[in-house]
């Protein structure tokens, strides 16, 4: 991971989100129905759509790039099974060195495609003995041991919604059909809370007793900046982590990024059926809302 050396924190949000949309619409990209960001190890879900059209992230004039393995950096748009999707292949950490107005930049982008609803997907630490590596969690809600807000520094003239209401962040009926499709397909499918902590160390054993203490299921690096930009933008999300791992403290073994890209790796035939099954029923569910 090498930190980026051209951030400039005075740049506009905005100004960063229309060059992107620009730019992809440049290239073709039309109208969206869904959108999903695709965590590490997760960026093959983006490799079969049809009429694709792929826009690195370093192609966009002054948008930052992603540094961490297992994020490709691109946006993709196409179809997935006949629907018009918009993927982020790749996010923004804090870790990285970015603002944390900038972790929301994708969340945006994808918005102002015009998606009507956002799946997250990321790779996390299970905190539980029962939900060992290769566990798919549909995330029920989070806690934000980042201490940090994108929203914090928007400028006067853009905010449209001063205190967005988390009390449904994690869309109740989007979770319901993550876990109807889930049970349809036999694909195991477990639910929590997850912690966002700041990175890049993995935490330490007494972080992870109080995260158990305190009700969290999973932990990770990322996630929780993006969820509460689409809260903002009235935009229904659901989240699915991928547990790559045992957190420190319930093993004696020691943790690398490498078990991230292989359990993303072994979990991909069951996480790539239950996102197509999901993108299906979701888009029909929010074209009748």
């Amino acid at each position: 991971m090498t930190p980026p050396s051209d951030i400039n924190p005075t740049a506009s949000p905005s100004a960063l989100v229309q060059a992107a949309v620009d730019r992809l619409r440049d290239a073709g990209a039309r109208e969206v129905e869904a959108a999903l960001i695709l965590g590490s190890g997760l960026s093959y879900l983006a490799d079969d759509l049809d009429d694709r059209i792929e826009v690195g992230y370093d192609e966009i004039p002054g948008f930052p790039q992603s540094t961490v393995e297992g994020h490709s950096g691109n946006f993709v748009v196409g179809t997935l099974d006949s629907v018009p999707v918009a993927f982020a292949q790749g996010r923004f950490h804090l870790y990285e060195g970015y603002p944390q107005s900038w972790l929301a930049l994708p969340v945006r982008v994808l918005a102002a495609l015009g998606a009507r609803f956002l799946l997250v997907t990321n790779a996390a630490g299970s905190l539980d003995l029962d939900n060992p590596p290769g566990t798919l969690l549909a995330i029920t809600d989070h806690i934000n041991f980042q201490f940090a807000n994108p929203l914090i520094g928007r400028p006067t003239d853009e905010i449209t919604n001063p205190f967005p209401d988390m009390c449904n962040a994690y869309n109740e009926e989007l979770r319901e059909r993550l876990t109807t499709i889930a049970l349809e397909q036999e694909t195991p499918l477990r639910e929590g809370v997850y912690a966002g902590v700041l990175g890049p160390s993995y935490e330490t054993a007494a972080e992870i007793g109080l995260l158990r203490k305190i009700g969290a299921h999973a932990v990770g690096m990322s996630t929780v900046a993006e969820v509460i930009a689409a809260a903002e933008l009235g935009l229904p999300v659901a989240g699915v982590s991928l547990l790559t791992n045992y957190a420190t403290g319930l093993t004696a073994e020691p943790l690398a990024h490498d078990e991230v890209t292989e359990a993303a790796a072994s979990a991909r035939p069951q996480f790539e059926r239950l996102v197509r099954a999901f993108v299906r029923s979701a888009t029909s569910l929010s074209q009748s809302a």
